[in-house]
């Protein structure tokens, strides 16, 4: 009875034992980081982060060679909740993108971005549960891993700002190239636009084809269009064009040169035709002058642009003010020095009078920039500044764009060296200060309501 007593028992241990070899293990912290996070550190493929960020960010950038050091790292930047893994901050970051507006890059990046997800979040529980893990000394603040680009930056290279600058700068004068450009804009119910209309059906029976890939440059939002510009770049370089989007000389952009360019038939050895080639000439004839306010606006946000997917964007001091956002208002300067050469350029920068201290505000809280008209006259339509930006993200709105009617100091600035020939993007400085003109101020709309000075007010 005993004998069959032991044998019973050591079936049962056996069985036993045959049992919990057939059970899954449980998968290490090690083991989970070197077999879902180690391929993405060592992947030549971009990461998901290119869905939102242009430049300046990967997720390369979170991973060191140990699971240790990455996931102390990790928790030391507040990126890992040990208490709930599941809201650790890298994964909410890693699913941003599932938020995209662009629903076309959302669907793009979409398998990439749940495998990241997936692989993290499997990894942190991982870690979470693991007391040796949880309980790792802090690392050395220089071992962090994270981008070598402050956040600053890497916030400035979020599509979502360059959309937003874009809109600023770009979109928001994109009447001067209707209706040709601009067919969303056509209202078929408004009999002012009768003229339009009837163009719009010309080109469209013309070559239906070509217009809408070629034409249509303002899309139906500010995201699609930038897509467009982006992509049609990319088409035109292959083809031996000049791109909508010269990265390697903005000023060579056809976004900038078509407005500024001359009909067919006044350029030198035009055919009649448009030229996508230099010289560059335009059907539509010049809808901008070089050095004018829209210029100085669409070179601005072409010259960012190209700095931020060139990576040139290193440091805070590097980045661009691009804190400003179009108005009405307009300034027009008469009777200018006769000192000033012919198609002199020109800044206006707007003060605003502080009551409460008596005395003028030291930043300025509008601008415009103009060069000298046949008559000697510059005018142009002011840009208002926003709030100056903190944290690197989208530009203050300032309320309507407007300026309250009341006392301001315009100062003038005259450019003696040819700066804005050279970088179309600077602001003057005291070197070029001409004169300043204290006004009651209206602040209405257009031209023909402008604040006007004259060269013999500056002091």
């Amino acid at each position: 009875m005993l004998k069959l007593t032991s044998m019973v028992l050591l079936a049962l241990t056996l069985i036993s034992s045959m049992a919990r070899a057939g059970e899954p293990r449980t998968p290490t912290p090690g083991e989970v980081f070197e077999g879902r996070i180690m391929p993405i550190f060592k992947s030549d493929q971009p990461a998901s982060c290119v869905q939102c960020h242009l430049a300046g960010v990967d997720l390369k950038n979170y991973i060191l060679p140990s699971h240790e050091q990455t996931f102390a790292s990790l928790r030391d930047q507040g990126l890992i909740d040990l208490a709930d893994p599941k809201k650790s901050k890298i994964l909410t970051l890693i699913a941003m993108g599932d938020k995209d507006a662009d629903k076309k890059a959302s669907l793009i990046h979409a398998k990439t971005r749940k495998a990241e997800y997936a692989a993290f979040e499997s990894w942190i529980a991982a870690c979470c549960s693991d007391p040796k893990l949880r309980d790792l000394p802090l690392l050395d603040k220089s071992k962090l891993a994270k981008p070598e680009r402050p956040d600053v930056v890497i916030r400035h290279a979020r599509r979502s700002r360059v959309v937003d600058s874009f809109e600023r700068n770009v979109w928001s004068q994109r009447m001067r190239c209707f209706p040709c450009h601009t067919p969303h804009e056509i209202d078929t119910k408004n009999p002012q636009h009768k003229q339009a209309l009837a163009k719009h059906k010309s080109f469209v029976e013309r070559d239906d084809n070509a217009y809408s890939h070629r034409m249509i440059l303002f899309r139906e939002t500010p995201e699609a269009t930038v897509q467009y510009l982006i992509e049609r770049s990319r088409k035109a370089e292959a083809a031996g064009e000049l791109p909508l989007l010269n990265l390697k000389d903005p000023a060579k952009s056809l976004l900038v040169l078509k407005p500024t360019s001359k009909l067919p038939q006044n350029v030198v050895g035009g055919n009649g035709l448009p030229s996508y080639v230099e010289p560059v000439s335009h059907l539509g004839g010049l809808k901008m002058h070089v050095d004018d306010q829209s210029y100085k606006a669409f070179m601005a946000w072409i010259q960012d642009y190209a700095n931020v997917v060139g990576g040139k964007y290193r440091s805070v001091k590097d980045l661009p003010a691009d804190n400003w956002q179009p108005s009405r208002h307009a300034v027009i300067l008469r009777d200018t020095p006769q000192a000033w050469p012919d198609r002199a350029r020109v800044q206006f920068f707007v003060h605003a009078w502080n009551a409460k201290d008596a005395k003028w505000q030291a930043a300025p809280v509008a601008f415009t920039q103009s060069v000298l008209n046949p008559r000697r006259n510059a005018a142009g339509l002011l840009f208002l500044f926003g709030e100056p930006r903190a944290i690197g993200d989208k530009a203050t709105k300032t309320e309507n764009a407007n300026l309250k009617p009341g006392k301001y100091l315009i100062k003038v600035y005259f450019d003696r060296t040819g700066r804005l020939k050279d970088d179309p993007t600077v602001f003057l400085g005291q070197s070029e200060f001409a004169g300043q003109v204290e006004i009651q101020a209206k602040w209405g709309e257009g031209f023909p309501k402008a604040e006007a000075i004259t060269g013999k007010q500056m002091k």
